[in-house]
C-alpha cells in the first residue's frame, strides 16, 4: 500500500500544492504550527536524507529557500523553521522538509530531557572518524 505522501504525490490524494516538477512537491501542512506552513517531499518514496540523491537534495533544500523569501514577503515573520525529523522520529514514514514562519510568542521550541549529554573532544573525533 502506498504511504499518504505518495498519494499526495500521485495526486491521488488532494493536498493544497505550492510547488510540483517531476521529482519534488511542497503543499501546505494539514496541521500547521502557523500558517503558511509547508511540507517538502520528494515523489518517491524515501525515509532519511542519507537515502537521498545530491541532486534531489539540492533540489529541495534551494526550494525551502525560495520559499523562505515568499513567507518573508506573505506574512512578514520575525523568523522561520526548517527542520526534519528521521528514523523513528519521522511519523508519516516519508521523508519530508518542514518549512514555517516563525513569531515569538508562537509556543513552538525545542524540548530537553534536562540529562547531560558529552559534547566532549572525544566525542566529537567518535563521530569524525566515521564521516
Amino acid at each position: 500500500a502506498m504511504c499518504d505522501f505518495c498519494k499526495i504525490a500521485s495526486h491521488e490524494i488532494n493536498a493544497n500544492i505550492v510547488y510540483e516538477d517531476e521529482s519534488i512537491m511542497a503543499f501546505l501542512d494539514y496541521e500547521p504550527i502557523n500558517e503558511g506552513h509547508i511540507l517538502i517531499i520528494p515523489k518517491e518514496h524515501l525515509l532519511d536524507i542519507d537515502e537521498i540523491s545530491d541532486k534531489l537534495l539540492y533540489s529541495m533544500l534551494d526550494l525551502s529557500k525560495r520559499i523562505v523569501s515568499s513567507l518573508k514577503k506573505v506574512y512578514s515573520p520575525e523568523g522561520y523553521t526548517i527542520m526534519q525529523n528521521g528514523g523513528a522520529f519521522n511519523d508519516l514514514g516519508h521523508y519530508h522538509l518542514h518549512v514555517f514562519p516563525r513569531y515569538k510568542d508562537d509556543g513552538f521550541g525545542w524540548t530537553d530531557s534536562g540529562m547531560q549529554h558529552d559534547c566532549s573532544m572525544e566525542a566529537a573525533l567518535k563521530i569524525k572518524e566515521n564521516l
